[in-house]
């Protein structure tokens, strides 16, 4: 049991020096990318319990430059210890883009959109467990980071 709660203050200490690393990774913390005009926003509701929703932006939406450019996107979510853990679908679709699609190395023009994750594990259909979760969304490989919490 003292293995656990050790196991668990490690967690936690880690997850608080998490968003400092990250955002120095990242254009800045408030979520937004300049070179590809990406914006990654806060998941709603969060913390969540067992779904969530993720808007983004990409080619600097609303206010597009270049309406027929095309941006490739992924979006995914990790763990702490940065292992894989989903794969968000894109919500609605777009212009040769069908909602429900995995947004994996996905082509988009410049829009708004939104992501949905049903809160399971990619590969097993299982919900995941508690804690806090880290979603990447990368736009022409410039990788943009945020936080989640999964509460049961």
């Amino acid at each position: 049991m003292k293995h656990r709660w050790a196991a668990l203050v490690a967690v936690l200490a880690l997850s608080a020096s998490l968003p400092r690393d990250i955002s120095a990774q990242s254009s800045g913390s408030s979520g937004r990318d300049a070179s590809t005009g990406s914006a990654l926003g806060q998941n709603y509701p969060n913390p969540f319990n067992p779904e969530t929703t993720i808007p983004f932006s990409v080619g600097g939406a609303p206010n597009c430059a270049d309406q027929g450019r095309q941006y490739r996107v992924s979006l995914r979510i990790y763990n702490l210890l940065t292992q894989l853990v989903a794969v968000p679908v894109l919500q609605g679709g777009s212009v040769g883009v069908a909602g429900g699609q995995a947004l994996e190395n996905v082509l988009l023009t410049c829009g708004q959109y939104t992501a949905y994750w049903d809160g399971k594990y990619r590969n097993t259909g299982r919900e995941v467990a508690s804690g806090i979760y880290l979603y990447r969304l990368e736009v022409n490989g410039k990788p943009l980071f945020r936080k989640m919490i999964v509460t049961k």
